[in-house]
Protein backbone atom coordinates (compact mmCIF):
# COMPACT_ATOMS: atom_id res chain seq x y z
CA UNK A 1 0.00 0.00 0.00
CA UNK A 2 1.17 2.87 -1.05
CA UNK A 3 2.56 5.56 2.05
CA UNK A 4 -0.11 8.33 1.60
CA UNK A 5 -2.90 5.68 1.30
CA UNK A 6 -1.39 4.01 4.54
CA UNK A 7 -2.27 7.78 6.02
CA UNK A 8 -5.01 7.79 5.00
CA UNK A 9 -6.32 4.95 6.57
CA UNK A 10 -4.52 5.73 9.98
CA UNK A 11 -5.75 9.08 9.53
CA UNK A 12 -9.46 7.42 9.37
CA UNK A 13 -8.89 5.03 11.79
CA UNK A 14 -8.15 8.06 14.38
CA UNK A 15 -11.05 9.89 13.72
CA UNK A 16 -13.06 7.20 13.99
CA UNK A 17 -11.56 6.04 17.60
CA UNK A 18 -11.85 9.64 18.84
CA UNK A 19 -15.84 9.99 17.63
CA UNK A 20 -16.42 6.46 19.51
CA UNK A 21 -14.14 7.82 22.35
CA UNK A 22 -16.11 10.96 22.80
CA UNK A 23 -19.95 8.64 22.24
CA UNK A 24 -19.17 7.12 25.36
CA UNK A 25 -18.08 10.18 27.06
CA UNK A 26 -21.84 11.57 26.49
CA UNK A 27 -22.98 8.16 27.00
CA UNK A 28 -25.89 8.41 28.52
CA UNK A 29 -27.16 11.08 26.43
CA UNK A 30 -30.74 9.43 26.24
CA UNK A 31 -32.85 6.89 28.19
CA UNK A 32 -31.17 3.07 28.73
CA UNK A 33 -33.74 -0.13 28.00
CA UNK A 34 -33.02 -2.42 30.35
CA UNK A 35 -34.55 -5.78 28.85
CA UNK A 36 -35.40 -7.94 32.01
CA UNK A 37 -36.65 -11.17 29.83
CA UNK A 38 -39.35 -12.85 32.53
CA UNK A 39 -42.40 -11.37 34.38
CA UNK A 40 -42.03 -8.85 37.04
CA UNK A 41 -40.43 -10.01 40.38
CA UNK A 42 -37.65 -12.69 40.36
CA UNK A 43 -33.93 -13.00 39.98
CA UNK A 44 -34.28 -10.84 36.92
CA UNK A 45 -36.30 -8.54 37.11
CA UNK A 46 -34.74 -7.81 40.77
CA UNK A 47 -31.57 -7.41 39.01
CA UNK A 48 -32.32 -4.95 36.75
CA UNK A 49 -34.46 -2.71 38.92
CA UNK A 50 -31.93 -2.91 41.94
CA UNK A 51 -28.85 -1.52 39.23
CA UNK A 52 -31.33 0.21 37.00
CA UNK A 53 -32.13 2.74 40.01
CA UNK A 54 -28.89 3.38 40.75
CA UNK A 55 -27.20 3.78 37.46
CA UNK A 56 -30.24 6.53 36.80
CA UNK A 57 -28.96 8.40 39.81
CA UNK A 58 -25.20 7.98 39.12
CA UNK A 59 -25.41 9.15 35.44
CA UNK A 60 -27.99 11.10 35.60
CA UNK A 61 -30.46 9.54 32.84
CA UNK A 62 -32.91 6.82 33.25
CA UNK A 63 -32.12 3.49 32.84
CA UNK A 64 -35.59 1.83 32.14
CA UNK A 65 -36.52 -1.74 33.21
CA UNK A 66 -38.67 -3.10 30.34
CA UNK A 67 -39.98 -6.73 30.98
CA UNK A 68 -40.25 -8.78 28.10
CA UNK A 69 -40.97 -12.62 28.80
CA UNK A 70 -41.71 -15.19 26.67
CA UNK A 71 -40.67 -18.71 25.21
CA UNK A 72 -38.82 -18.92 28.80
CA UNK A 73 -36.48 -15.97 28.09
CA UNK A 74 -35.96 -16.56 24.53
CA UNK A 75 -37.78 -13.50 23.23
CA UNK A 76 -36.44 -10.53 25.43
CA UNK A 77 -32.66 -12.10 25.32
CA UNK A 78 -33.02 -12.50 20.95
CA UNK A 79 -34.72 -8.62 21.28
CA UNK A 80 -31.66 -7.06 23.00
CA UNK A 81 -29.03 -9.58 20.38
CA UNK A 82 -30.98 -7.69 17.34
CA UNK A 83 -30.60 -4.18 18.90
CA UNK A 84 -28.54 -1.63 18.05
CA UNK A 85 -24.89 -2.14 19.53
CA UNK A 86 -24.75 1.62 20.85
CA UNK A 87 -25.32 0.84 25.14
CA UNK A 88 -28.70 2.08 24.92
CA UNK A 89 -30.82 -1.78 25.14
CA UNK A 90 -29.25 -3.75 27.92
CA UNK A 91 -30.06 -7.57 29.02
CA UNK A 92 -29.92 -9.06 32.33
CA UNK A 93 -28.07 -11.89 32.09
CA UNK A 94 -28.76 -15.14 33.64
CA UNK A 95 -27.78 -18.86 34.23
CA UNK A 96 -31.15 -19.71 32.52
CA UNK A 97 -30.72 -17.30 29.33
CA UNK A 98 -26.88 -17.46 29.08
CA UNK A 99 -26.29 -21.23 29.93
CA UNK A 100 -29.35 -23.13 30.06
CA UNK A 101 -30.79 -21.68 26.94
CA UNK A 102 -27.71 -23.18 25.32
CA UNK A 103 -28.19 -26.56 25.79
CA UNK A 104 -32.34 -26.62 25.97
CA UNK A 105 -32.85 -25.21 22.10
CA UNK A 106 -30.87 -26.89 18.89
CA UNK A 107 -32.09 -23.11 17.80
CA UNK A 108 -32.08 -20.32 20.79
CA UNK A 109 -31.66 -17.62 17.97
CA UNK A 110 -28.73 -16.37 19.71
CA UNK A 111 -24.80 -17.34 20.70
CA UNK A 112 -24.16 -16.45 24.50
CA UNK A 113 -20.59 -15.88 23.79
CA UNK A 114 -20.60 -14.54 19.99
CA UNK A 115 -23.76 -12.19 20.28
CA UNK A 116 -23.60 -10.67 24.03
CA UNK A 117 -20.66 -9.10 25.90
CA UNK A 118 -20.75 -9.61 29.67
CA UNK A 119 -20.51 -6.31 31.45
CA UNK A 120 -20.69 -7.14 35.20
CA UNK A 121 -21.98 -9.92 36.91
CA UNK A 122 -23.16 -8.47 39.98
CA UNK A 123 -25.11 -11.97 42.24
CA UNK A 124 -25.38 -15.64 42.75
CA UNK A 125 -28.28 -17.15 44.45
CA UNK A 126 -28.30 -21.15 45.08
CA UNK A 127 -30.92 -23.61 45.29
CA UNK A 128 -32.80 -25.34 47.94
CA UNK A 129 -34.48 -28.84 47.83
CA UNK A 130 -37.25 -28.69 49.92
CA UNK A 131 -40.28 -30.78 51.17
CA UNK A 132 -43.25 -30.55 52.41
CA UNK A 133 -43.62 -30.20 56.18
CA UNK A 134 -44.63 -33.48 57.42
CA UNK A 135 -42.68 -35.16 54.83
CA UNK A 136 -41.47 -38.31 56.57
CA UNK A 137 -37.60 -37.83 55.35
CA UNK A 138 -35.06 -35.59 57.26
CA UNK A 139 -32.69 -36.04 54.45
CA UNK A 140 -31.82 -36.48 51.34
CA UNK A 141 -29.87 -39.50 51.97
CA UNK A 142 -33.68 -40.71 53.22
CA UNK A 143 -35.28 -39.18 50.19
CA UNK A 144 -33.53 -41.00 47.12
CA UNK A 145 -33.33 -44.13 49.21
CA UNK A 146 -37.23 -44.62 49.48
CA UNK A 147 -37.56 -43.29 45.37
CA UNK A 148 -35.22 -46.16 44.19
CA UNK A 149 -37.21 -48.54 46.34
CA UNK A 150 -40.60 -46.70 45.21
CA UNK A 151 -40.53 -45.52 41.76
CA UNK A 152 -43.01 -42.94 41.21
CA UNK A 153 -44.23 -42.60 44.70
CA UNK A 154 -42.96 -39.29 45.28
CA UNK A 155 -43.81 -36.08 43.26
CA UNK A 156 -41.77 -33.09 42.80
CA UNK A 157 -43.05 -29.67 41.60
CA UNK A 158 -41.26 -28.24 38.48
CA UNK A 159 -41.80 -24.54 37.95
CA UNK A 160 -41.44 -22.67 34.56
CA UNK A 161 -40.01 -25.00 31.40
CA UNK A 162 -36.35 -24.14 31.22
CA UNK A 163 -36.09 -22.37 34.52
CA UNK A 164 -33.07 -23.05 37.17
CA UNK A 165 -35.86 -24.83 38.87
CA UNK A 166 -37.08 -27.05 36.24
CA UNK A 167 -33.79 -27.79 34.64
CA UNK A 168 -32.18 -28.64 37.88
CA UNK A 169 -34.95 -30.98 39.36
CA UNK A 170 -34.62 -32.47 35.90
CA UNK A 171 -30.75 -33.33 35.55
CA UNK A 172 -30.89 -34.29 39.17
CA UNK A 173 -33.27 -37.01 38.77
CA UNK A 174 -32.05 -38.17 35.68
CA UNK A 175 -28.14 -38.36 36.65
CA UNK A 176 -29.32 -40.01 40.03
CA UNK A 177 -31.69 -41.91 37.90
CA UNK A 178 -34.83 -41.20 40.14
CA UNK A 179 -38.65 -41.84 39.06
CA UNK A 180 -40.20 -39.22 40.64
CA UNK A 181 -43.15 -38.11 39.41
CA UNK A 182 -42.82 -34.60 38.27
CA UNK A 183 -45.76 -31.92 38.76
CA UNK A 184 -45.46 -28.98 36.31
CA UNK A 185 -46.59 -24.97 37.35
CA UNK A 186 -46.34 -22.18 35.79
CA UNK A 187 -44.13 -20.39 38.17
CA UNK A 188 -43.26 -20.78 41.99
CA UNK A 189 -46.10 -19.07 43.48
CA UNK A 190 -47.97 -22.40 42.51
CA UNK A 191 -46.17 -24.31 43.09
CA UNK A 192 -45.37 -23.04 47.08
CA UNK A 193 -49.86 -23.52 47.28
CA UNK A 194 -49.54 -27.24 46.88
CA UNK A 195 -46.36 -27.95 49.00
CA UNK A 196 -47.90 -25.96 51.81
CA UNK A 197 -50.85 -28.04 51.39
CA UNK A 198 -49.34 -31.14 51.01
CA UNK A 199 -50.35 -32.09 47.67
CA UNK A 200 -46.80 -32.29 46.52
CA UNK A 201 -43.69 -34.14 48.23
CA UNK A 202 -40.67 -31.71 46.95
CA UNK A 203 -39.62 -28.89 45.58
CA UNK A 204 -36.29 -27.86 44.05
CA UNK A 205 -36.48 -23.71 44.39
CA UNK A 206 -34.24 -20.91 44.85
CA UNK A 207 -32.83 -20.42 48.27
CA UNK A 208 -34.13 -16.57 48.33
CA UNK A 209 -37.39 -17.70 48.05
CA UNK A 210 -37.72 -20.36 49.79
CA UNK A 211 -35.84 -18.92 52.67
CA UNK A 212 -39.14 -17.53 54.42
CA UNK A 213 -40.85 -20.37 54.16
CA UNK A 214 -37.71 -22.41 55.75
CA UNK A 215 -37.76 -19.79 58.14
CA UNK A 216 -41.55 -20.40 59.39
CA UNK A 217 -41.61 -23.99 59.64
CA UNK A 218 -43.50 -24.23 56.64
CA UNK A 219 -41.17 -26.72 54.57
CA UNK A 220 -38.83 -28.81 55.60
CA UNK A 221 -34.91 -28.06 53.73
CA UNK A 222 -33.39 -31.08 52.87
CA UNK A 223 -29.79 -29.70 51.05
CA UNK A 224 -28.57 -26.95 49.40
CA UNK A 225 -26.56 -26.60 45.85
CA UNK A 226 -23.60 -24.42 47.02
CA UNK A 227 -20.31 -26.04 47.48
CA UNK A 228 -19.98 -24.65 51.23
CA UNK A 229 -23.16 -24.03 54.18
CA UNK A 230 -24.95 -20.25 53.93
CA UNK A 231 -24.73 -18.14 56.92
CA UNK A 232 -28.26 -18.01 56.49
CA UNK A 233 -29.33 -21.48 56.71
CA UNK A 234 -26.19 -22.82 58.80
CA UNK A 235 -28.04 -26.13 59.21
CA UNK A 236 -28.78 -27.52 56.10
CA UNK A 237 -26.34 -29.75 54.18
CA UNK A 238 -24.98 -28.99 51.07
CA UNK A 239 -25.81 -31.86 48.38
CA UNK A 240 -21.95 -32.58 48.43
CA UNK A 241 -21.90 -33.17 52.37
CA UNK A 242 -24.83 -36.07 51.76
CA UNK A 243 -22.61 -38.46 49.85
CA UNK A 244 -25.26 -38.75 47.42
CA UNK A 245 -24.90 -36.44 44.89
CA UNK A 246 -21.79 -34.29 44.32
CA UNK A 247 -23.96 -31.28 42.98
CA UNK A 248 -23.30 -27.47 42.56
CA UNK A 249 -25.54 -25.10 41.01
CA UNK A 250 -25.91 -20.99 41.30
CA UNK A 251 -27.99 -19.34 39.25
CA UNK A 252 -25.65 -15.90 38.87
CA UNK A 253 -27.13 -12.27 37.54
CA UNK A 254 -26.04 -9.27 35.22
CA UNK A 255 -25.90 -7.23 33.00
CA UNK A 256 -25.20 -7.77 29.47
CA UNK A 257 -24.88 -6.02 26.06
CA UNK A 258 -25.00 -6.59 22.35
CA UNK A 259 -21.63 -7.87 20.99
CA UNK A 260 -19.69 -5.00 19.33
CA UNK A 261 -21.04 -2.32 21.73
CA UNK A 262 -17.83 0.35 21.87
CA UNK A 263 -15.20 -0.71 24.47
CA UNK A 264 -15.42 2.73 26.05
CA UNK A 265 -19.37 2.42 26.85
CA UNK A 266 -18.62 -1.27 28.36
CA UNK A 267 -15.78 -0.28 30.46
CA UNK A 268 -17.93 3.19 31.49
CA UNK A 269 -20.98 0.79 32.82
CA UNK A 270 -18.28 -1.35 34.64
CA UNK A 271 -16.93 1.26 36.12
CA UNK A 272 -20.70 2.93 37.13
CA UNK A 273 -21.89 -0.82 38.56
CA UNK A 274 -18.71 -1.23 40.70
CA UNK A 275 -19.14 1.91 42.37
CA UNK A 276 -22.72 1.09 43.12
CA UNK A 277 -22.55 -2.37 44.22
CA UNK A 278 -19.84 -1.00 46.87
CA UNK A 279 -23.01 0.83 48.76
CA UNK A 280 -24.42 -1.70 51.47
CA UNK A 281 -28.17 -1.05 50.79
CA UNK A 282 -27.25 -2.43 47.09
CA UNK A 283 -25.84 -5.23 48.20
CA UNK A 284 -28.52 -6.49 50.54
CA UNK A 285 -31.39 -5.71 48.05
CA UNK A 286 -29.48 -7.60 45.38
CA UNK A 287 -28.42 -10.86 47.72
CA UNK A 288 -32.46 -10.19 49.20
CA UNK A 289 -30.91 -12.35 52.28
CA UNK A 290 -29.65 -15.67 50.12
CA UNK A 291 -27.60 -14.35 48.15
CA UNK A 292 -24.35 -13.82 47.12
CA UNK A 293 -22.54 -10.67 46.10
CA UNK A 294 -19.96 -11.12 42.93
CA UNK A 295 -17.02 -8.92 42.49
CA UNK A 296 -15.32 -10.32 39.50
CA UNK A 297 -12.93 -9.07 36.83
CA UNK A 298 -13.38 -8.79 32.92
CA UNK A 299 -11.13 -11.94 32.55
CA UNK A 300 -12.99 -13.94 35.49
CA UNK A 301 -16.23 -13.31 34.37
CA UNK A 302 -15.31 -14.51 30.99
CA UNK A 303 -14.38 -17.61 32.41
CA UNK A 304 -17.06 -18.45 34.61
CA UNK A 305 -19.63 -17.89 31.80
CA UNK A 306 -17.49 -19.75 29.82
CA UNK A 307 -17.34 -22.90 32.08
CA UNK A 308 -20.79 -22.72 33.17
CA UNK A 309 -21.97 -23.01 29.06
CA UNK A 310 -19.73 -26.11 28.60
CA UNK A 311 -20.99 -27.92 32.20
CA UNK A 312 -24.57 -26.80 31.84
CA UNK A 313 -25.15 -27.71 28.03
CA UNK A 314 -23.66 -30.92 28.81
CA UNK A 315 -25.61 -32.08 31.94
CA UNK A 316 -29.05 -30.29 29.92
CA UNK A 317 -28.57 -32.75 26.87
CA UNK A 318 -27.32 -35.84 28.67
CA UNK A 319 -30.94 -35.18 30.64
CA UNK A 320 -32.86 -34.66 27.49
CA UNK A 321 -34.31 -31.54 28.92
CA UNK A 322 -34.78 -30.10 25.26
CA UNK A 323 -37.79 -27.08 24.71
CA UNK A 324 -37.97 -27.22 20.90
Amino acid sequence: MPIINRMRVVGVALVVGAQVIAHAQEYPARPVKIIAPSTPGGGFDLVGRVLGQKLSEQLGQQFVVENRPGSGTLLGSQAVVRAAPDGYTLLVGGLSNIALNMGMYKQPGYDAITDLVPISLVVSHSYIMVGRRDLPFDSMQAVIAHAKANPNKLTIATSGPGSGQYVGAAVMTTVLGLDILKVPYKGAQPAYQDLLAGRVDLFYDNTTTAKPFIDGGRVKPLAISTKARISGLPNVPTFDETRVFDWEMESWFGLFAPARTPQPIIDKLRTEIDKATLIPEVQRALEQGAGRSLRLTPAQTDALIKSEIDKWVGLVRRAGVTLD
